[in-house]
């Protein structure tokens, strides 16, 4: 019997680094219009339609929910010309689309792949997120600490005052109490309306972005791709799931979650070595917006293997009508 061909991680970097880049092109001329539907449709036809001409045997096992949700890219959907190594795909084909409706900045185009069995099949539901970039002790923070406690032990572990320390939350009523408390500390607090894998990336370049950490609840899948960017970037990342209700813990049997309240580490929902790609849509810390100007279009994309730790910046500047 036949072995499925090898995944050559280096080999479908440029081509995900494509399907990244003609989701957010897709997503262009739709920015700051209001309409979210839209804008996260023209993402999702283009990059499956980009998929589909990679030579992968994909499976989505992160997408935007259910079969019959369709036709968005759902999970279990398979993408890829079939012949080629089986992967696993992680994606937001427009992770933000309020922020693009709205023309606000992190609206971002986000795809991971690796080998086939590499990722957490996270269920549609809520995560506990905790996030802190490359250079500190193993589990020097964790969940089970208070959002105080945390604060004090990044800023032992840092060296500096708490005051020192910024974190990064998602704006929503449920962390009123975690932001209260974060603020309490003295650290000061960098607060968002979406796009929480964004928001964890951010620790990653802490220099640049000025966040330190990232914790709040927000959704599992996002959890997912977000630590396939940590284990490319570097960094720590741990998530517990979250069920609201009977309905979700049936989603979680669904994707063979047994333990409920287990914790899982970044490499624990990323288990191999995987590729990743992020395109910009409406600009931000992380990569820049895309620029329009008379007959052309330019976007930036950030290219990450975690297998050999590199990172690209690749600008993408091209007639409108060549952008396919």
């Amino acid at each position: 019997m036949s072995q499925s061909p090898e995944f050559h991680d280096r080999m479908l970097s440029l081509g995900l680094a494509r399907v990244a880049e003609q989701a957010a092109i897709a997503s262009a001329a739709l920015i700051g219009n209001g309409d979210e539907k839209a804008a996260d449709q023209a993402a999702v036809n283009a990059m499956r339609e980009q998929l589909n001409l990679l030579d992968i045997a994909g499976v989505v096992v992160i997408g935007e929910g259910e079969r019959d949700e369709a036709p968005m890219l759902f999970i279990g959907e398979e993408v890829g010309t079939g012949n080629g190594p089986g992967v696993d795909i992680a994606l937001d084909p427009l992770e933000g689309t309020t922020l693009t409706a709205k023309d606000m900045p992190n609206a971002l185009t986000v795809i991971a792949m690796g080998p086939r069995g590499s990722m957490l099949h996270a269920p549609d539901t809520y995560m506990d997120k905790l996030a802190i970039g490359p250079g500190y002790p193993e589990n020097v923070v964790t969940l089970d600490m208070s959002p105080a406690e945390r604060v004090a032990a990044l800023a032992k572990a840092k060296g500096c005052d708490l005051s020192d320390i910024t974190v990064c939350i998602l704006e929503r009523p449920r962390h009123e109490d975690m932001i209260a408390e974060v603020r309490g500390t003295g650290a000061s607090i960098r607060l968002i309306t979406d796009g929480d894998v964004a928001g964890v990336m951010h620790c990653a370049e802490a220099e640049e972005t000025g966040i330190d950490m990232y914790m709040g609840r927000g959704g599992a899948p996002e959890g997912v791709l977000a630590a396939a960017a940590l284990k490319c970037m570097g960094g720590q990342m741990w998530g517990r799931l979250v069920f609201r209700n009977d309905d979700e813990r049936g989603r979680a049997a669904k994707t063979g979650i047994t333990d409920l309240d287990r914790v899982y580490s970044r490499d624990e929902m990323v288990t191999q070595d995987v590729i990743f790609a992020a395109t910009g849509v409406t600009g931000g810390s992380l990569l820049p917006r895309i620029k329009r100007s008379p007959g052309w279009i330019e976007t930036e994309t950030l290219l990450m293997r975690s297998k050999s730790g590199s990172v690209r910046r690749m600008t993408y500047r091209a007639p409108v009508d060549q952008t396919s």
